[in-house]
């Protein structure tokens, strides 16, 4: 397809074009991610997660201003922002684009923002395919920022090669990120907003918790094997303090993934995980188109009025 090509060669309305493609599951969008997907696999897939007021917007606008260097007319970083949608309007406000007004200029940074459309997990649904895309196109670097983390909201760990952590002072939780699954999650752990008071102090909870979860890895992990330390760093996005820092880090994580073989394990369970998602829509799609629709609906009418349980239900359905 033209658009394909042009998308290819670096064309921002193509590119643009395609992704709504996808996010609208279309077939045109589709097909594109199936010529496209040969050429995926090797953009730096960065993950930026935390509550929401840790900062995660302004710290993701410096740090692809700092990935990408001095402006050039050769793609370099995108950002894929994700905004929670509505559970009463449907609508998202899709804010990121306002708070990374620097970014709008810069013809080597490319920003999309993204509506969960109630998919659970911090992510949108599509983040995963619009990813694969902007990866396929030439991106070396991906920043994927998502909604305010709470302790399901860990999707990111799954699409992403390096996952950070952002954590802030003053947000009436101090161990927020050590809640279960946040804090296994982060390859690097960054306290935001490190001019606040407060900062020092949620820096030393995070390093006690780190140092209680390697406690308890010791014994289950191979001691031959190369680990990653995961390091907690000091950051003013506002101020710009400890982005360069941060981007070292970051660059640092993924030359262990290489050395470690990390890298290619990760990229393996992305793509089998995106099969998977896709296995289990495709399945239940063809199902509905074959299921005797008086019977589900009978059957969920029982489930509601509780004279049915779900697994009984599902079991009759099957049956």
């Amino acid at each position: 397809m033209e658009i394909v090509e042009k998308a290819a060669a670096g064309n921002r309305l193509s590119i643009a074009r395609l992704l709504t493609m996808i996010e609208s599951g279309t077939p045109e969008g589709l097909d594109a991610l199936d010529d496209l997907y040969s050429k995926s696999g090797k953009a730096h897939l960065i993950g930026i997660t935390g509550p929401s007021g840790s900062g995660k917007s302004t710290l993701v606008n410096r740090l692809a201003l700092e990935l990408a260097g001095e402006p050039s007319s050769e793609i370099k970083v995108a950002v894929i922002a994700v905004d929670p949608t509505s559970p009463f309007s449907g609508g998202a406000l899709l804010g990121d684009r306002v708070r990374m007004r620097d970014l709008a200029n810069r013809p080597d940074i490319f920003i999309r923002s993204m509506a969960t459309r109630g998919a659970l997990g911090g992510l949108a649904r599509a983040a995963g395919e619009a990813a694969l895309l902007l990866d396929a196109v030439s991106f070396p670097y991906i920043l994927i920022e998502t909604v305010g983390a709470g302790q399901s909201e860990v999707d990111i760990a799954r699409l992403a090669h390096t996952t950070v952590v952002i954590e802030a002072p003053g947000l009436g939780d101090d161990i927020q990120a050590g809640k279960a699954g946040i804090l296994e999650i982060a390859d690097i752990l960054v306290v935001n907003k490190s001019d606040k008071p407060g900062a020092d102090a949620a820096a030393h909870s995070l390093e006690v918790m780190l140092e209680i979860g390697e406690d308890l890895r010791k014994d289950s992990e191979n001691p031959a094997a190369l680990r990653w330390k995961t390091p907690i760093l000091m950051t003013s996005a506002l101020n710009g303090e400890g982005i360069t820092e941060l981007a070292k880090t970051i660059l640092s994580h993924r030359a262990f993934l290489n050395d470690s073989g990390e890298w290619e394990k990760r990229s393996q369970a992305r793509a089998l995980d995106m099969f998977d998602r896709l296995l289990k829509e495709k399945l239940f799609e063809n199902w509905q188109g074959h299921a005797d629709s008086d019977a589900y609906n009978q059957v969920k009418n029982e489930v509601v009025k509780r004279q049915l349980s779900p697994r009984k239900a599902l079991n009759q359905l099957f049956s």
